[in-house]
């Protein structure tokens, strides 16, 4: 079995605390959306960037109602995630032109929820060649791309 070794996310794990304000909570009510990195608000959901991306373009969707699980989500809730994902996807596609997707939900802290108490579905980019020695060799990731450049590419295509 390989593994991929990322221990500078050990510095955003350690200063998570469960006692800190909810973000997406917190964005949704602020009503500052190009600060608080919200490309889309739905009925039920919202669309933003993730302030800590693994790659370019990486954005969750969430529900405004603070929920812990899918299983907790009304059917007009899960539908629209699940709708906001696959615009949040052609937009994407449209201001990057992705090669693939890794879409996920952590439920959980040991599944790797960074904010276990507010269910949100991850939309990570990949492209051919995103990986490089950088991570390995100098613990850096490289983001071509600084979050307002890419805020404004992708909201341009929602």
């Amino acid at each position: 079995m390989e593994r991929l070794w990322a221990p500078w996310r050990m510095t955003y794990i350690r200063a998570h605390s469960d006692k800190a304000p909810c973000f997406i909570c917190a964005g949704a009510k602020r009503k500052r959306d190009r600060a608080s990195l919200i490309l889309a608000r739905g009925r039920t959901c919202l669309t933003m960037m993730n302030r800590f991306p693994y790659n370019v373009g990486h954005l969750m969707i969430a529900p405004y109602a603070h929920k812990a699980a899918l299983a907790d989500l009304t059917a007009d809730e899960r539908a629209e995630l699940l709708g906001m994902a696959a615009g949040a996807q052609r937009a994407l596609d449209g201001a990057f032109k992705p090669a693939g997707y890794n879409l996920g939900i952590n439920l959980g802290r040991v599944a790797g929820a960074g904010l276990p108490g507010h269910v949100h579905l991850h939309i990570v980019p990949r492209w051919d060649g995103d990986t490089n020695f950088m991570p390995v060799t100098a613990g850096t990731k490289v983001m071509p791309m600084g979050l307002d450049e890419a805020w404004r590419a992708i909201h341009r295509h929602l």
